[in-house]
C-alpha cells in the first residue's frame, strides 16, 4: 500500500493551504521509465471516479488505477537534502528484484520551504492544484 510519512503530510496540508488547494485531493502518479527506473508525481486535483482513494494523515490521496501498482509499498516522504533544502522523496520498498531503490524527485525548490508549496516534484510539477497524471 501507498503510505505517507507524518512529515510530508504535514507538508502537504500545509501547502494545500498556502494555494487554497483544501478541497482537493493529493494525486500521486508514477510511469517506469526506458532503464527500468520508476518517474514519480504529485499534485492537487479533483477525484476521478475511477480512482483509488486513500486517506493516509489526514490528507485525501487518489491514484489513478494505472498507477497503482508502480506505488505499491512506496512510501512519500519530506527530508532535509542538504542544510536548508527541503524536497520529498518517494521511496519504494518493494523487494530489489521488482523495483529499482528509493528515488528522490527530480526536481525541487530550494530554500527553508521547498517541496509541495514551492516547486515540489518534477513530474507532477509539485503540488498546484492540476493533475500528476501523464
Amino acid at each position: 500500500m501507498f503510505t505517507l510519512t507524518p512529515t510530508a503530510a504535514q507538508q502537504i496540508r500545509h501547502a494545500a493551504r498556502e494555494s487554497g488547494a483544501q478541497q482537493l485531493a493529493l494525486r500521486v502518479a508514477a510511469r517506469r521509465e526506458a532503464d527500468g527506473s520508476i518517474d514519480y508525481g504529485m499534485g492537487f486535483d479533483e477525484v476521478a471516479e475511477n480512482d483509488a482513494r486513500l486517506m493516509l494523515e489526514n490528507v485525501a490521496v487518489v491514484i489513478a488505477a494505472a498507477h497503482v501498482d508502480l506505488l505499491e509499498d512506496t512510501v512519500l516522504d519530506f527530508v532535509e537534502m542538504e542544510p536548508g533544502w527541503f524536497n520529498f522523496i518517494f521511496v519504494n520498498q518493494q523487494p530489489e528484484e521488482l523495483a529499482p531503490a528509493a528515488s528522490g524527485c527530480s526536481t525541487g525548490g530550494g530554500g527553508g520551504g521547498g517541496g509541495c508549496g514551492s516547486g515540489g516534484c518534477a513530474t507532477g510539477g509539485g503540488c498546484g492544484p492540476r493533475s500528476a497524471t501523464q
